[in-house]
Parts: C-alpha cells; structure tokens; sequence
C-alpha cells in the first residue's frame, strides 16, 4: 500500500505525517486525514498556500503514491522589501557582498 505525506512547520518544530494513499486522494483529502488542522488550529486552508514538493499547487490536486504535500505559513515580511530597506540604509549582505570602498 503507498502512502503520501503532510508537512508543516512553525518557528519551533516540523512535522511530517503519512497518511495512506488511495486513488483519487487530494490534497485537501490528505490534510484532513493527517489531523493536522487538529495538531495547529492556526492552519487556515482558506489562507495557507499549500504545493508538494515545493511547487504550488491547489486542494483539489489529486497526489500520487508517495507525494509530500506542504503547508505554508504567510510570510511575516515581504523579502523584496526587506532587501530594498536594507539597500537604503547601506547595509551590505552577507553573502558574498563587498563594501563599495574595498578593495579587490
């Protein structure tokens, strides 16, 4: 018998819980059977984007045998913003950034 996965993550933990694979299983199949919503009450479907594999997808999306189904949190902030802020104040990243005054 397959089985498919539901994951969801806070600040303080992840989890990721099997649930059964049957034909025609959705999405929104797969999260109910998983008592997820259960588990962390914050979990809004109406608002939670969801995907499998990280590519986004829709409740009704029907899974295959050993798909990841995710679901995510809203983001607290807009990264392009962020970085324009950041860009603002003439803060340099840390990845591989350098100052304007130094040298190569």
């Amino acid at each position: 018998m397959g089985k498919v996965e539901v994951a969801y993550a806070t600040p303080e933990e992840q989890v990721i819980l099997t649930v059964p694979y049957t034909a025609n299983l959705t999405a929104r199949d797969a999260i109910e059977a998983s008592d997820i919503l259960e588990r962390f009450p914050a979990i809004d479907l109406s608002n939670n984007a969801i995907g499998i594999f990280s590519k986004p997808c829709k409740l009704d999306t029907e899974l295959r045998d050993g798909d990841r189904v995710e679901i995510y949190r809203p983001l607290i902030a807009d990264p392009k913003e962020v970085r324009r802020k950041r860009a603002a104040a003439g803060k340099v990243t840390k990845k591989g950034a350098r100052s304007s005054n130094e040298k190569i």
